[in-house]
This record gives C-alpha cells, structure tokens and sequence, in this order.
C-alpha cells in the first residue's frame, strides 16, 4: 500500500504514505474487533487506504500542507484523483520500489533498513533488533535514505535498459539480506523468521516475473538461482525448530520433516538458472543448498560440497564462508587435518569459528574443545544459540 500511493503521489510523499496505511491499519484493528473479520480482509484493506489517500485533504494528521500542494501541483483541477488498486499496479509499484529503494546513492545499510520497512513492514524495533542495532540508528537511516530519494529526485518507476543490470546487482544483495535474516534470525526471541523469509521470496519472484513494457522478460541466471537458494534453504522451516521453538542443528534434522514441494520449485529454478553460461555467487550457493536437501550424508555429498565451497571463496570470499568450508573439509578428511584449516582463518571474536573447533576438537582435546566453546557461549547474542553451545559443552565436560 506504501509502494502503491508513493507511485501516485511522489516517492517524496513516503511519510505521508505510510502515515495512511498506520491509519488504515488501526481502522482494521477497531472495525474488526467490532464486526468480525470481512470476507475479503485484503480488499477491506486496499479500499480503505484508497479512501483514506483521496480524502487526505482535510486529513490534517494523514496529509500535511505539503502534501496538500502536492497534490494541487499534480492533480489540477481535481483533488480526488483516482488510484490504481488493481493487481498489476499492485506488482508494478512494489518492483519500482524495490528499484528505488536500491538506489546506488543510498548506502547499503540503509537500503536494508528501507526495504524491511517498506516492503516488508516491519516496525522500527524489529529492525533495530534484526539488524543489532538501536532504534536511533535505524531512524537515522531511514531519514537518511528517504532524505536522498527526495533530493536526488528518485522516480518511482523501472530503471531504463543502462542502468537495469546494476540496479538490479542491488536489489538482490537486499534480497539475499532479507532472506538471511529471516533464515539466520538474529532476534534474541526467534530462531527463525519465516515472514521476513517469505517476503524476501516473494520479492524474489516479482523481480523474475517483471516484464517490460514490451514484453521482455529480465534475462538474468542469477535472479532465478537466488530463488532455488531460498525454496532449498526454506525447504527446512519445519526441521529447523523443536516444538517449543529451540534450534535444531543440521545434523539433528529430522529429514521426514523437510518441504519436498519446496525443494522441488527449487530445483525448477536452479535448472533455469544453468541454462545460462554465466556463474554467480548464486548459483554456488544455491548448489551448496541442494547437497543438503540429500538425506544421505556420505562422502560425495561432502565432496561436491566441498568443491563448491572452493569456486565459492575463490568467486567472492567471505569469512562464514571459509568456516562452512572448513567443516565440509572435516567430512571428507577427518577433524584432525581440518583444524589447521579452522585455525588458519584467525576468526577469533567470531562465535562460530569458536563452536567449530568446539566441534572438531572434540573427542581429540576435550580441554580445548571445552575452552573454545566458553569461548563460543560468551559471544552467543540470542538464547537459542547459547542452548546449542551449553549443551555440547555439557556433553564435553561429562566425557
């Protein structure tokens, strides 16, 4: 609804924008408590904002006097102008703020911060908690962020064929973000949030769907292999948590409880994603995720990922990356010649390189495999991440 009425009225109207839906939303709440739940809640929703936006003018709380010349300047002679509610604008203007919010001159920090409250809805302390950060900072940012799309002038609308690859690089990285944060949730409440994970996949196939005016399709292999990441990893939801919402480790999974449907999408994407020559991080990851919808753990499973974790750091290295790698390495050559290969990435204020050489000294130096998960527990931010580690340190000390 917020990309909706920015693609009528200015991206400059954001605020605006925003203060509508918060109204309509809280319309919702008192209505609804009061009659029930409508028929169609989402219809229910998109026709009050539109009455909401249309009788703005002499809504002093929703439309300031800047939005009121606004709206004079746009829309002369009418101050009811019309809104396109339907479901194609619906998509077009959540893509053309996709595009906007990825903006190349809005740090990528703060596109992050815009995306989750704009397209995904998210309040200023659920970001601020999702981003380990406080809610100061993330009102500067988006300050910030919307500051820049005003004074750069940023039009909602897509990007022309030259600047389409590259905005589009962007707007991946934040999907890819969005997504991990779901996946990887850094909420000291939730292991995992599977509405920032569904949102971050839902996007994603926005952008594989867009066509443009013409007709043309975006001929990108990347965009199709960073959805089959997400079906891959989203695959596990059910098996990553136990009944009373504590992590459950790979290893553990109860694989029964693994999406077949989810992994098969998945695997639809990636093969439309290596019909194209060109490699991204994307598809190695993506490859990476696949091995692990495999049940069976032997050695080629291990191998081959292996092997990909090697193109990986070698295409874009990344420290959690490098650490993955060195635990793929211990499957296939044993715990002992992969502690040298642990050790030698340095990582030591990181909480899972210290977990990781819990894991492989274990059995080998207790001793040492008990002090690097003190080590892991006294970095462990969230209560799901320090029950992991307290019990395998329980399970150390015990031997």
């Amino acid at each position: 609804m917020v990309s909706l009425i920015c693609s009528r009225f200015g991206i400059d109207q954001i605020d605006a924008a925003e203060d509508i839906v918060s109204e309509t939303f809280l319309s919702a709440a008192e209505t609804w408590g009061l009659k029930g739940i409508p028929d169609n809640p989402v219809a229910w929703l998109y026709k009050v904002a539109r009455n909401n936006a249309l009788n703005g003018i002499r809504h002093e709380k929703v439309f300031r006097q800047q939005v009121r010349k606004e709206l004079i300047q746009r829309s002369p002679g009418s101050i009811e102008p019309d809104l396109d509610f339907s479901l194609q604008q619906i998509t077009d203007s959540q893509l053309q703020m996709l595009f906007a919010v990825c903006h190349p001159s809005i740090p990528v920090d703060a596109q992050v911060s815009l995306a989750l409250r704009v397209l995904c809805g998210l309040t200023i302390e659920e970001i601020a908690q999702a981003l380990l950060t406080t809610k100061q900072n993330i009102n500067k940012r988006l300050y910030r962020a919307k500051e820049r799309l005003r004074s750069d002038d940023v039009s909602l609308s897509f990007p022309d064929n030259a600047t389409l690859n590259t905005r589009l690089d962007a707007v991946l990285i934040i999907l890819y973000l969005v997504f991990n944060e779901g996946y990887y949730s850094a909420s000291p409440d939730k292991v995992l949030r599977k509405d920032l994970c569904l949102e971050a996949m839902r996007l994603t196939l926005l952008v594989t769907e867009y066509r443009d005016p013409g007709g043309g399709a975006i001929i990108r292999s990347d965009i199709q292999s960073l959805l089959a990441l997400m079906c891959f990893q989203a695959s596990r939801f059910d098996a990553r948590t136990n009944a009373a919402g504590d992590l459950i480790l790979y290893e553990q999974q109860d694989s029964t409880r693994w999406d077949r449907e989810l992994i098969n999408r998945g695997n639809y994407f990636f093969v439309q994603a290596c019909g194209n020559a060109e490699l991204s991080r994307y598809h190695l990851e993506a490859a990476i995720a696949w091995w692990h919808t495999h049940q069976k753990d032997n050695h080629e499973k291990w191998t081959n990922i292996l092997l990909l974790y090697n193109r990986l750091l070698v295409l874009q290295y990344s420290p959690i990356a490098a650490l993955n790698r060195a635990y793929a390495f211990s499957k296939v050559y044993g715990k002992e010649k992969a502690i040298p290969e642990a050790e030698g990435l340095n990582l030591t204020g990181n909480l899972f390189y210290h977990s990781l050489l819990g894991e492989l000294y274990a059995g080998l130096d207790d001793q040492k495999a008990i002090r690097h998960l003190e080590e892991a527990l006294a970095l462990a931010k969230t209560a799901a991440e320090q029950a992991v580690i307290a019990a395998s340190l329980k399970a150390r000390r015990a031997t």
